[in-house]
């Protein structure tokens, strides 16, 4: 069907996070009409921002990589990430501390990083860490197009996209070993397989359960992680004015309250003003449990596969903080490892609480690669939590708990007493609806984790899905081709009607 075809539908998306953005983007640029209701006043939803004081500081995701699903995506649009915001490649991936006083910093350049673990931890381990990088690649390129930017294709549909010899390369992306046991295959020292360990929580997983195929963020992140001047919420800002200037309908504060059916077919939503939108195609981009939960009607709790009994992902509790430090040399992301790994896993997955040393994770987004920072800066800090209530008692105790490994660490935080925001599971819990505080749906463990997810087309037709819920995972660039994918079955379908 051609671009003027598809001016005779339209669909209205559900949620005006970094999926729904682009699903509506895609959807604007072939011709649809399109209509994007959210909830809350802005855009972004995981990726937002909170004024601390006279500061601004990101309180969602804070690494941006795999830029080039946006430059695809902004491309389709007529224009250009480069046009859009300011991107500066990082140097350093990350900054890590161990209590023991030891520190390493990974690279974009791998030499780079070869060298500064052979300073770390010795030649053997730099060499491990070549074969380490060599396999996450290995990983990756095998599934780019054959997972990751494809429908929700079963194990038996990727084995053959992968062509002759798809087995074997499927094999070798080790979805049968545990990550924490490939990199004790990998890595003699202790405090490497922490560091790479913590890849697996990108996905809200425990790295002793997840599979080893999770190896291949390592290799997202050596392939370019990138700054955005002003913050990653101007990401959101920016996908939110192409889709505006597309003539994408924005409306920020509606709710919706049931997607509507007739004939077993999504026809469009009620709003909870009583407002009702006729659309061809419906897209959700949210938590898919909310659907099965019965939180946008009766008609739609059979969209999905209910997925009883299932532990949720992780959640967090973050502080966004306006501040002064000394003591430790804060690059732009900053990881701080606690001395008892498996007993932070072990807390959070089996006894759901949140253990006396949790890694922390610290994002001073004004360092950039220059390391030197005078007088207040913005900060976010981040700890991993179970998904369930946190009351004021416990949330006071986690806090003393963190800001007190920080200072083992060597680094002092003096917060402005007035500019701080703390974010709880709870918290999560109302920012997406269905999801009890879990950040990043369901945790990928297990060979079979990453087939569990729902594909973009759920079980009612003309209703599709999107976000980190979804096909191909969470975290930002997934989430963008989950919006992507979405966006192509919608137009498939109605090319066929």
């Amino acid at each position: 069907m051609t671009r003027a075809g598809l001016r005779d539908h339209h669909a209205v998306v559900i949620g005006a996070g970094i999926g729904g953005l682009a699903a509506a983007i895609d959807l604007a640029a072939s011709g649809v009409r399109v209509t994007l209701l959210e909830r809350q006043a802005t855009p972004g939803g995981k990726m937002r921002e909170h004024r601390v004081g006279d500061i601004r500081v990101d309180a969602g995701p804070t690494v941006f990589t795999m830029r080039w699903v946006f430059d695809e995506l902004f491309a389709s649009a007529g224009t250009s990430l480069a046009a859009q915001v300011e991107l500066h490649a990082a140097d350093v991936l990350a900054r890590h501390s161990w209590l023991d006083g030891s520190r390493l910093d990974l690279y974009a350049d791998l030499q780079r990083s070869v060298d500064a673990i052979a300073a770390f931890a010795g030649p053997r381990e730099a060499q491990a860490y070549r074969r380490f990088a060599a396999a996450s690649e290995r990983m990756f390129t095998t599934l780019d197009h054959s997972f990751m930017r494809r429908e929700r294709p079963g194990p038996l549909a990727l084995t053959s996209s992968l062509g002759i010899g798809g087995l074997p390369r499927l094999f070798a992306t080790k979805p049968f070993t545990s990550l924490w046991h490939e990199l004790g295959r990998i890595f003699a020292d202790p405090r490497l397989r922490q560091l790479f360990g913590r890849y697996a929580t990108y996905c809200g997983s425990s790295p002793f359960a997840a599979p080893a195929t999770l190896m291949l963020i390592a290799h997202a992140e050596r392939a370019g992680v990138w700054f955005i001047d002003g913050g990653m919420f101007r990401l959101a800002q920016a996908m939110a004015g192409i889709a505006s200037g597309l003539g994408v309908d924005i409306r920020y504060r509606a709710d919706v309250e049931r997607i509507m059916t007739t004939a077993g077919r999504a026809v469009g939503v009620r709003l909870a003003d009583g407002e009702q939108i006729d659309a061809d195609a419906v897209v959700f981009n949210g938590d898919v449990a909310a659907l099965g939960a019965g939180l946008l009607g009766d008609a739609a709790r059979s969209a999905i596969p209910r997925r009883r009994g299932e532990p949720r992902s992780l959640s967090a509790i973050t502080w966004s903080l306006a501040a002064r430090t000394q003591g430790f040399p804060l690059h732009h992301h900053n990881v701080f490892f606690g001395g008892d790994y498996a007993d932070e896993f072990a807390s959070i997955f089996e006894r759901r609480r949140i253990t006396a040393e949790p890694t922390v994770y610290v994002c001073a987004k004004a360092r950039g690669d220059d390391v030197a920072m005078a007088g207040t800066e913005p900060l976010l800090l981040l700890v991993n939590a179970p998904p369930r209530p946190f009351d004021a008692a416990e949330t006071a105790a986690v806090e003393r708990r963190t800001f007190d490994l920080l200072r083992r660490h060597g680094l002092d935080i003096e917060p402005d007493p007035a500019a701080r925001v703390r974010t709880t599971p709870d918290d999560f819990a109302a920012l997406s609806p269905g999801s009890n505080g879990a950040i990043y749906g369901w945790p990928t463990h297990g060979w079979s984790g990453s087939f569990r997810r729902p594909g973009s087309r759920s079980r009612i037709a003309g209703l599709y899905l999107a976000g980190g819920t979804v096909h191909p995972g969470p975290g930002v660039p997934m989430v963008a081709l989950s919006g992507r994918l979405a966006a192509a079955s919608v137009r498939d379908d109605l090319a066929g009607r």
